[in-house]
């Protein structure tokens, strides 16, 4: 097997737990542990993993002209970019979430634009109004027909300012990227997004009843810190040494069919004309976002 199949199955297996993640995740909140609190644990948890991690690599400082850039990285790639998801998840259903998150590469346009002077393009700035057509509609008129998602539109809206977060975060942190360790680099993003959320997340934290939590749930959360967010992270870095950006970047695509398959089989989510029309508009405008074309 070679370095590229082996690299393809990393990949995938990684969206596969994205995936999984929207209604794995939904399971424990909020009967179980509210989203601030659980987004501290996931944080603590994976902030744990990754400086035990940098035990084992050569130690590399962050020079001081990068402390903004990691600041700033770290409020909108972990703090901003965790809380909106897992609160918006609890409000939404699995299957909007998903498919609000593919999002991403248009607002990374957007941002690269805005911040990098990078230029857009005609077909571009297309692709850009279609997909948040159909955003809008997804989040004004997504609401399903079951008791999943208590409160769609807001909950939507926050997957939305998630996706809008983490496409901000990898504009500001590309340069970062390319300087540093990717262990090092994420060590200190979380140890800084820890602080963030600690102020948030410690009432719902202390709040949360070990002992009546089921096993399947104490399962739930551990795949949360362990896989989302350690597993991915590694498997789509490793994706990214073997292969084009541009291959990784079609993955994300399956997030929403993993998704939808998965929370329609164990029922957390049904589909409606609304949210298909929708996602047909976004999948069409990231298409044209992300096509290759000349300027």
């Amino acid at each position: 097997m070679n370095q590229r199949t082996i690299a393809l199955i990393a990949v995938t297996i990684a969206t596969i737990i994205y995936g999984l993640n929207y209604s794995i995740a939904k399971e424990v909140m909020p009967t179980y542990v509210k989203p601030f609190g659980f987004i501290l644990i996931r944080v603590i948890g994976a902030t744990t993993i990754f400086w035990v991690l940098g035990l084992f690599i050569k130690s590399q400082k962050i020079e001081k002209s990068d402390y903004k850039k990691l600041l700033l990285a770290a409020i909108f790639g972990i703090s901003l970019n965790m809380l909106s998801f897992f609160k918006g998840l609890i409000l939404t259903t699995p299957i909007s979430a998903s498919v609000i998150m593919v999002t991403s590469p248009i607002m990374v346009l957007i941002f690269s634009s805005l911040l990098i002077r990078k230029a857009i393009g005609k077909l571009r700035v297309l692709g850009i109004i279609i997909g948040l057509i159909g955003t809008v509609l997804l989040i004004t008129y997504g609401n399903s027909s079951n008791n999943s998602g208590t409160n769609s539109n807001w909950g939507n809206f926050l997957i939305f300012v998630n996706a809008t977060s983490y496409g901000l975060y990898l504009v500001i942190s590309k340069s970062l990227i390319h300087k540093y360790h990717p262990i090092t680099l994420v060590k200190w993003l979380y140890l800084i997004g820890l602080i963030f959320v600690l102020p948030f997340g410690y009432r719902d934290f202390t709040e949360i009843s070990w002992q009546e939590m089921p096993i399947n749930i104490y399962w739930n959360i551990g795949f949360v810190i362990v896989f989302t967010s350690c597993v991915t992270y590694l498997f789509n870095l490793y994706g990214l040494s073997k292969l084009k950006p541009t291959t990784v970047s079609v993955f994300i695509y399956l997030q929403p069919v993993i998704a939808t398959i998965y929370a329609l089989i164990i029922g957390s989510d049904s589909l409606n004309l609304i949210k298909v029309g929708a996602t047909i508009l976004i999948f069409c405008g990231v298409y044209l976002v992300t096509k290759q074309v000349k300027e």
